[in-house]
């Protein structure tokens, strides 16, 4: 499940629940929504994501490269421990900004 919410500054994606290849449409039309919001910054919550597969990895990456593509700041926030044992081991921490 996904939500997109826009403020003047910052849109915020909203992760719940689980991202694999069943539910990662949803996370690529909610990230086009935040690129075509034209904010200053893409922040994607995944304080109730559960678990993330590499589908929705590379939807996290492809979201990424268009954000910087625009000069949109993007990052990712408060992800859980698995979710970020799973982000960490995918050397996604490495390129992308994440905040608790």
């Amino acid at each position: 499940m996904t939500s997109v919410d826009t403020d003047r500054d910052a849109t915020r994606v909203s992760l719940r629940g689980e991202v694999d290849v069943l539910t990662v449409d949803q996370v690529r039309v909610a990230l086009e929504e935040a690129l075509a919001a034209h904010t200053r910054e893409i922040v994607v919550d995944l304080r109730e994501l559960s678990f993330i597969d590499s589908t929705g990895l590379g939807a996290l990456i492809y979201g990424f490269q268009r954000a910087r593509e625009k000069g949109i700041r993007f990052r990712l926030a408060g992800p859980t421990r698995s979710v970020h044992q799973i982000l960490a081991l995918s050397g996604l921490l490495e390129v992308v900004e994440v905040t608790p």
